[in-house]
């Protein structure tokens, strides 16, 4: 019997051991990567640019006035729809555009209409989504 628990112990203390070794350690190429989930509806909130480290971001002009925000919608099967609200026919019509999405890593590229987009994803949380483009451009989304 007490060779049984002197056995366990060593066993516990292993599987301790190995599991605080494997979390204490990051695999680099998931380097600030996130467990937030990406699907769901996201509104566009700001938009704005990162100019020698320096970020300025303003309220989304796309937005019209007296509508829903504009949104992009990334669904479980990997596509997603992008949805316009605009004024200039009907109050507040929705017009949408329709595509595909991946993610590798930190990056969100979309393919909608026959046009790839890449974007870095710069920040990931449940209620945001922040992605930057190779110009600086920078977008905030939120739920």
């Amino acid at each position: 019997m007490r060779n049984l628990k002197s056995r366990s112990l060593a066993m516990l203390t292993l599987v301790a051991f190995f599991g605080f070794f494997t979390t204490a350690c990051s695999d680099d190429d998931n380097e600030g990567e996130t467990l937030a989930p990406l699907t769901g509806k996201w509104k566009i909130n700001q938009v704005g640019t990162i100019v020698a480290g320096v970020e300025t971001l303003t309220a989304a002009p796309q937005n019209q006035a007296g509508c829903e925000k504009d949104f992009m919608q990334l669904k479980s099967d990997n596509t997603v729809e992008e949805g316009d609200y605009d004024s200039t026919i009907d109050p507040c019509a929705l017009f949408t555009d329709l595509g595909i999405y991946s993610r590798s890593n930190n990056n969100l590229t979309k393919v909608i209409d026959g046009v790839t987009t890449t974007q870095d994803i710069v920040n990931l949380t449940l209620s945001e989504l922040k992605l930057k483009n190779a110009n600086g451009d920078v977008e905030v989304y939120i739920r």
